[in-house]
């Protein structure tokens, strides 16, 4: 659909070319398992602030503490991305760094202990993808497995991108994984996140769905991402505002709900500022009419790509790090924050 990788993706390739040059932590770098961080049990969920829950990118993009982010926006959840294929069918940060006892565990424990709490993200558009690389459902439930135990997760997110998305076996493949997980850990909450039209969800997106409900998956929350959209004019308020029509209606006629239970269960992923497309922007006005479409429908999920850009570039700021346009910082996350459910 895109013809080149969005920064949201472009940033995974990034991370596995230069990312140790801006040190998180490489997996193995504690010295040994008694030194590792512990995880920090997850806070008792409030309701509603899991649907606020911007990205940030922790392993590119000069990523800001996550709590200097509540401090100055009120935020609570984040979801942290991206968990990868480590060559098999075992997920690691980026596909190299250890699920815990390096600093991402830490950021967590650090999000939890001001009383918030994660979402973790598997996939984006680059790198080894866990729905390629474990050849059956079984085996991949046992890999999102890891990623829930390791944090005592309440969501995890599917963003599912590229090579993943576009083959109809491996989105079987992931769609009849999260119904094990989804089983095995009752009160989970999952997200599918996708690409799309300005009018909804292409083949690939609504065939993804329709193997949902076949499989008797109870998604939480099927999830677009309306920017790069090639070429588009207008508001990418009003596009986003179509693209989630064609979202509810695609979830109503798969599942054959009503309408109120369709829009509950669909949600938006935006990207902040200047996106990948030339003369594409969305604007914090565009935020503020999905904002008003989600407080409207009760949809289940408004995030945005990402709180690493929700500021000002200064000279030679990268667009992995800045939006691109003139803005206050934290101007986007204090927008979507104001979304509970």
């Amino acid at each position: 659909m895109h013809t080149a990788a969005p920064r949201r993706r472009a940033a995974a390739v990034a991370a596995g070319l230069g990312c140790l040059a801006l040190p998180l932590v490489a997996s193995g770098q504690h010295a040994d398992a008694s030194s590792a961080p512990k995880t920090v049990a997850s806070p008792p969920l409030a309701a509603g602030t899991m649907a606020a829950a911007p990205y940030e990118y922790l392993g590119w993009g000069n990523p800001q503490k996550p709590t200097d982010v509540m401090a100055a926006t009120g935020v609570k959840w984040f979801t942290l991305a991206f968990i990868l294929s480590d060559g098999g069918c075992n997920p690691k940060w980026d596909g190299s760094r250890a699920l815990t006892g390096g600093s991402d565990q830490s950021a967590i424990n650090a999000i939890r202990g001001a009383g918030g709490d994660v979402v973790i993200s598997v996939g984006g558009w680059s790198g080894n993808k866990l729905g390629e690389k474990c050849t059956s459902a079984s085996a991949l439930a046992g890999a999102y497995q890891k990623v829930i135990n390791a944090y005592h997760l309440k969501a995890l997110d599917i963003d599912i991108e590229d090579t993943e998305f576009s083959n109809a076996t491996v989105r079987k493949r992931v769609v009849d994984a999260l119904k094990i997980v989804k089983s095995d850990n009752p009160g989970l909450v999952t997200y599918v996140t996708m690409g799309t039209t300005p009018s909804g969800p292409d083949a690939n997106g609504k065939d993804l769905i329709k193997k949902g409900a076949a499989t008797g998956l109870a998604n939480d929350g099927w999830v677009i991402m309306p920017f790069d959209f090639g070429g588009h004019s207008g508001s990418m308020g009003s596009a986003t505002v179509s693209a989630l029509e064609g979202l509810k209606a695609a979830v109503k006629s798969a599942y054959g709900y009503g309408d109120d239970t369709a829009y509950r269960h669909i949600g938006v992923s935006s990207m902040n500022g200047k996106t990948d497309e030339a003369g594409e922007t969305v604007t914090t006005g565009d935020f503020q009419t999905v904002l008003g479409y989600a407080r409207q429908h009760h949809i289940a999920r408004f995030a945005f790509w990402s709180v690493n850009r929700d500021r000002q570039c200064g000279s030679g700021g990268s667009g992995d790090s800045c939006s691109g346009i003139s803005q206050a910082p934290y101007a986007f996350t204090k927008i979507v924050v104001q979304y509970t459910g």
